[in-house]
């Protein structure tokens, strides 16, 4: 679960979105995305389910640090 920053980025990244946009889809400030990839704090039970929905992942491949999402 350490990696939960890392994979966040990168979904995001391959998405093309910045950090406004990806915070306007679960309705959180922008700021606590970046704090989030930046490695410090974990998502809320809330924004955890949001971004499995939106990126269309299981929580497995967000919470699991051994699943790589950079392939």
């Amino acid at each position: 679960m350490k990696r939960v920053g890392e994979k966040l980025r990168t979904l995001r990244e391959r998405r093309g979105l910045n950090y406004r946009q990806l915070a306007a889809e679960p309705g959180y400030d922008h700021s606590h995305i970046v704090k989030l990839e930046s490695g410090m704090g974990l998502p809320s039970a809330a924004l955890m389910e949001a971004i499995v929905k939106y990126f269309c992942i299981s929580y497995d491949e967000l919470l699991d640090d051994d699943v790589d999402l950079r392939k």
